[in-house]
């Protein structure tokens, strides 16, 4: 049975707590907090960002992650181990998402980027590369490379690729 949501964000996976080191929910609240300024505007918001936008050059490095500022992630998002996470600026990210270590979001052989619905695991080393589409409470394996769409509550593996299960809903 799937308890974490496709479509809600589950923002307490991202809340930052004061004292634990956590480089990743320091990242994703420096991007939220860029957003949100880019989209109020205003005086303060104009002298705010480019102190949002060191934060966020600061935990880039420590964390090790290539994120950039306008990405579009939806809330929830995970990262344990933050090291050599690299998304592209137009790919869309669903709410509670999950991505291990040397995760790589980009361009591929089809043209455009990524789109990952809610709930998506990822294992450390995948890339997920060209205009696919991965489902809501979809898994992809350690290393897996994908090139091709992935169905929902399926799991994939390998190089390329391929549907090794396909779950339903419980």
């Amino acid at each position: 049975m799937n308890t974490i949501s496709a479509t809600q964000p589950d923002w307490a996976r991202e809340k930052v707590i004061r004292g634990r080191y956590e480089p990743a929910k320091y990242l994703l609240a420096s991007i939220r907090r860029y957003q949100q300024l880019k989209t109020r505007g205003g005086i303060t918001s104009k002298l705010m960002l480019p102190l949002t936008v060191l934060f966020h050059r600061f935990w880039s490095a420590v964390s090790g992650a290539d994120i950039p500022l306008d990405s579009k992630i939806g809330g929830g998002m995970m990262m344990p181990h933050p090291n050599g996470i690299v998304i592209h600026p137009d790919a869309e990210i669903g709410p509670n998402c999950l991505f291990f270590q040397q995760v790589t979001i980009g361009t591929g052989p089809i043209p455009g980027t990524p789109v990952i619905h809610g709930h998506v695991d990822i294992g450390a080393g995948a890339r997920v590369l060209g205009g696919v589409k991965i489902g809501a409470h979809a898994k992809v394996g350690a290393n897996a490379v994908v090139i091709g769409d992935i169905p929902e509550h399926a799991t994939a593996v390998g190089i390329p690729a391929r549907v090794i299960r396909q779950g339903q809903e419980a």
